[in-house]
């Protein structure tokens, strides 16, 4: 995997744009009568109250408290940047709450405390223990961070779990698991040397302590040297608990025979001399971020044998803490827990140890550009494996249920299991496969309009992003002077700007058009103009000569404009079944709506070729194709005479033997709801659909606009679907994160 790049300018606009943070609240339930004021607030509201006062239990039924956490810090240990302060960490605890709903649909708040008094923390964290379902500490130096979670555990009755110390416990139990699977130890017997006795270092100790690894085998370090008995220089109370009787005293002495090293220090903490020294297949888990205390280049340069993992995703077996707290805490909210205890965490490191030696759904491998299989390279799952959702949050409630943590046992597991399924958002994978298929593929991107400041970032974030090489049609001159204006005057010299001016090709492309065009009324004059002075056609020829992998343009012209003049190099046109298929993302579903751009009035042969088009774009997409012809009438009612060509399309994809299903004509509702699916026993469609033929190009772009701004939708195109080459058209209103997904997708050759 590739390490994203982003400038600093970036950073701030994602947190800026299109509002200010990273979350909102929405309602649950309809605001819009009296009657729904009426029953969210006063007078109904007094109901639920006066019930969640004689019985505090109910709350859990009444109110979003069994499944809201609160992620409370007070800034004194923001990342690897210090003490910043409550308000200089909240941008963290905000990217912390959307990573529970992102990954386990736990809805979350950030809390910031502008208190460094651990006594005043407390306090203020049990005022608001009946809000929550959970607490998750964050970012709290130590040693702080123990006497608040300690005190907070023993007084309050809900979960109270510091991620910092024990997430990274959690994980990092996991990947050992399975290291010492492959190299044939044993827990209870193997020498582990801990380098870093802070909050993550102390637990990872104590939980692998808790699941048998010897005291008199594991030496812990500070930047004091190793910590023993007798030892009085910086030690506390929590690091004295781990005091080994040794003559050891430096980290170089500790390492000799070690078969385990867990690195939560410092970069460069450990020579390859001190790897050299380590006994036979030695597993190094060096974690400190960003960079680890030796890479895994270093130290498999001295030991071939060596499994090694770090916390950085551009190496394998990244000990990754979104592994486990979402998890850790879906399963505890769903038994409604009074704590998330050893046992919870012991069983969510077997549950990943285990999904990581079972075979990797092909969306995984897919999504990483590579095949994983359980070996010293992938010992731990990735963090985007759709099976952590409904694997580990039963193993932790399991667990929760046997050692009486649990308010509200789990009565079916399998139910329990089969809702987890269906909690996340499939759109969040399908954009990720995209993602990471685009970098795999490295294509080289045309840009035809490099004079716009939009395109312009997005070939730059294009580039630096990892997706493949950006290349910008354009005047040299212009395009610095808009990057500069932008803030990007440094990518001048990553991207390539082309023009008729300093290609050597233009004769060779102008010669190729002339062929095309000289029996439709186009002579060399016409020809020159049009390879010379039109971007869009000259970015067109560059790329029907194998100049570039993909094209991506529009973006300042009207769509019809732009399309008529691709079609001039390429048959981009309804004689030849292109179709435009946009993409509308709304609450955990995706549905492609087509044609969107090139057919006005298309019959039913051209729908039929439209319902094609369609699949193709669902199945690069990982999306399998249920495609609805959809009208204001189903199956023949109401008559009308426009609705009898959406009959006649499916007999159309009948007669040529598809491979994918459909099914019309039929109203909207009928096509996506699947109970009122029900009502009509002969139709062939399994399930939904995702693609939705609809009559005409205005209805089409009616239908995604009303959705985009009525509904909030995310919309995704339209994707230019037909054409050899991959072409992608945006729209004059997109940002330049809408080109950067439309280059994304050329890239991917959806379409």
């Amino acid at each position: 995997m590739t390490k994203t790049k982003f400038t600093r300018e970036e950073a701030l606009a994602f947190h800026l744009d299109p509002t200010p943070g990273k979350w909102e609240v929405t309602a649950t339930v309809p605001m819009t009568t009296q009657r729904d004021l009426s029953l969210a607030y006063s007078p109904g509201v007094a109901v639920p109250c006066e019930e969640i006062a004689a019985n505090p239990e109910l709350a859990y039924d009444y109110t979003n408290k069994g499944n809201l956490v609160a992620v409370i810090s007070n800034g004194t240990a923001v990342l690897g940047l210090g003490n910043l302060g409550a308000l200089g960490g909240k941008p963290v605890m905000e990217g912390k709450s959307v990573l529970f709903k992102r990954f386990a649909d736990v809805n979350s708040i950030d809390i910031e405390l502008d208190t460094e008094d651990p006594e005043e923390f407390i306090k203020a964290c049990k005022l608001m223990g009946p809000t929550f379902g959970g607490i998750n500490l964050e970012d709290i130096k130590a040693p702080e961070c123990f006497i608040i979670e300690q005190r907070l555990k023993e007084e309050m009755d809900i979960p109270v779990f510091h991620d910092d110390q024990h997430g990274t416990a959690v994980i990092c139990a996991a990947g050992l698991i399975n290291a010492l699977h492959l190299s044939g130890k044993k827990i209870e017997e193997v020498k582990i040397v801990l380098n870093g006795a802070g909050a993550a270092g102390i637990a990872c100790l104590e939980l692998l302590k808790s699941m048998g690894a010897q005291h008199d085998n594991c030496i812990m370090c500070d930047t004091k040297g190793v910590i023993y008995q007798g030892r009085t220089e910086g030690m506390n109370q929590w690091k004295s608990a781990h005091a080994a009787n040794t003559k050891l005293r430096t980290l170089e002495e500790a390492m000799v025979g070690a078969d385990v090293f867990l690195g939560v220090s410092a970069k460069g903490a450990v020579t390859q001399d001190m790897v050299k020294s380590m006994a036979d297949n030695p597993v190094i888990f060096a974690m400190a971020n960003p960079d680890p205390e030796i890479t895994p280049e270093e130290a498999h340069e001295v030991r071939v044998d060596a499994i090694v993992a770090t916390g950085r995703s551009d190496y394998p077996n990244q000990v990754n803490n979104v592994l486990g707290f979402p998890y850790l805490f879906r399963g505890a909210l769903d038994i409604h827990a009074r704590a998330i205890n050893d046992e919870m965490k012991i069983a969510c490191a077997n549950a990943l140890a285990e999904l990581a030696r079972e075979d990797v759904p092909d969306e995984v491998a897919l999504a990483y550009g590579k095949s994983l299989t359980f070996g010293r390279d992938y010992i731990i799952p990735t963090p985007f494996d759709p099976r952590l959702i409904h694997r580990i949050p039963p193993a932790v409630a399991r667990a929760g249920m046997d050692t009486g943590a649990a308010r509200r046992p789990i009565i079916d597991i399998e139910a329990y299991e089969a809702g987890l399924r269906g909690r996340m958002d499939p759109t969040a994978s399908v954009l990720r496969s995209i993602n990471s298929r685009a970098r795999a593929a490295q294509s080289r991107m045309i840009f035809a309009e490099g004079d716009d400041p939009r395109v312009l970032r997005a070939a730059v974030m294009y580039q630096r992003n990892g997706f493949g090489k950006a290349v910008v049609v354009g005047r040299e001159a212009d395009v610095k002077e808009k990057l500069e204006a932008s803030g990007l005057g440094d990518a001048v010299r990553e991207i390539k700007v082309v023009n008729a001016a300093n290609t050597p090709h233009l004769e060779a492309y102008k010669e190729f058009l002339y062929k095309r065009l000289q029996r439709k009324g186009y002579d060399r004059q016409d020809v020159h103009r049009l390879a010379a002075r039109d971007r869009h056609v000259f970015a067109a020829l560059m790329l029907a000569h194998g100049h570039g992998d993909g094209l991506i343009t529009g973006a300042t012209r009207k769509s019809a404009h732009v399309l008529e003049a691709i079609n001039h190099v390429y048959d981009a046109d309804a004689e030849h079944g292109v179709a435009g298929v946009t993409a509308l993302l709304h609450k955990g579903r995706i549905v492609l709506i087509s044609d969107t751009l090139v057919q006005e009035w298309p019959e039913a042969e051209d729908l039929a070729n439209i319902a094609e088009r369609g699949a193709d774009v669902a199945r690069h997409l990982g999306l399998e194709p249920r495609v609805a012809f959809v009208s204001f009438s189903t199956f023949g009612y109401p008559v009308s005479e426009r609705a009898s060509k959406m009959h006649r399309a499916p007999k159309i994809l009948d007669e040529r033997g598809v491979d994918f299903e459909y099914e019309g004509e039929m109203t909207v509702d009928v096509a996506l709801n699947t109970r009122a699916q029900e009502n009509y026993p002969f139709q062939r469609l399994t399930g939904p659909a995702n693609v939705l033929v609809v009559p005409a190009r205005h209805s089409a772009s009616i239908s995604v606009k009303l959705m985009q701004e009525m509904a909030g939708a995310t919309v995704i195109g339209p994707i230019l679907a037909g054409i050899d080459s991959s072409i992608q058209i945006c729209s004059t209103t997109m940002t330049a994160n809408d080109i950067l997904n439309m280059a994304v997708l050329a890239a991917c050759k959806v379409g």
